[in-house]
């Protein structure tokens, strides 16, 4: 039977609009500049599932040497927003004050006031605020770890159920300071030692501290071992630690998270070990 055109050109638009309204079903709701501060970059963006309800979430905290960086970096969000938000995960991507306005640790203490307010308000955007898992990228794998060991500012924020550094080499801040290093250190930490203590999350690590997945860079001389040395510390503590060893540039830890599929994997995996709520959207896809 022949259809006759108008019919074709018909049924033809049903599935076009069947097809986008299905891709905008599947497209995260996007909120920017959740102010949870009064400066500028005191805010944070959340992608979250639509029709989202007690969903896990994934805090982001990006790089820049501590004085650079943004929310909205496509290596920051693009690739972790398509591998978890589909998979049921709100993933928060947080800014902070800088260099010279704030040191480390007052950006540590943005960071701390972001979560906090992040869990308060988390089922506004249908997620669960007590169900967090922490993550970070270079200088703000160093926040985010610093957040999770200091008791001043751990305490800041209510518990999460882990802490996921990707590729820091200031886990150990007196370390880096006594040994050859980037300019970009001395503008970060000065030349204060009992700074470098405050600043340091393995000097500050306690038993009480959330588990660990240390992401670090084959490729480096200073990221593994710092890694390594603060695993240790941690099992002698009785916290759990893990260090994932990737044959990525520093650029590539960040970037490639949710997209190679090895790599996210690993981290999948770590993940579902913490929850069950983790656990059942991993393996549900």
């Amino acid at each position: 039977m022949r259809i006759p055109e108008k019919a074709k050109l018909l049924l033809l638009g049903l599935l076009v609009c069947s097809a986008a309204a299905s891709a905008a079903a599947t497209q995260p709701v996007v909120i920017r500049d959740v102010a949870y501060g009064r400066d500028r970059l005191q805010t944070f963006d959340v992608y979250a599932p639509r029709g989202a309800t007690g969903a896990p979430i994934i805090f982001m905290v990006h790089g820049g040497a501590w004085r650079l960086g943004d929310k909205e970096n496509d290596r920051v969000v693009d690739a972790k927003v398509a591998h978890w938000v589909p998979r049921g995960f709100v993933l928060i991507s947080a800014n902070n004050r800088l260099l010279p306005d704030a040191d480390p640790f007052e950006q540590a203490r943005d960071i701390a006031n972001a979560l906090a307010f992040a869990q308060a308000h988390a089922a506004e955007w249908g997620g669960d605020g007590t169900r967090v898992v922490l993550m970070g990228h270079s200088a703000g794998a160093h926040l985010v770890a610093l957040v999770a060991t200091s008791k001043e500012l751990r305490t800041i924020a209510k518990p999460w159920l882990a802490t996921v550094s990707l590729d820091t080499a200031t886990l150990d801040v007196a370390g880096t300071m006594h040994a050859s290093h980037y300019r970009l250190y001395d503008v970060a930490f000065g030349r204060d030692p009992s700074f470098w203590e405050r600043s340091s999350p393995i000097a500050q690590l306690t038993r009480d501290a959330a588990p660990f997945l240390l992401v670090c860079s084959t490729r480096r001389n200073d990221s593994c071992p710092q890694g390594d040395a603060f695993a240790a510390k941690a099992k002698a503590l009785g916290v759990r630690a893990e260090v994932l060893a990737k044959d990525f540039s520093h650029r590539e830890i960040n970037q490639l998270l949710g997209s190679d599929e090895t790599y996210t994997r690993a981290v999948d995996e770590f993940l579902a070990s913490l929850d069950p709520a983790f656990s059942s959207r991993i393996t549900a896809r």
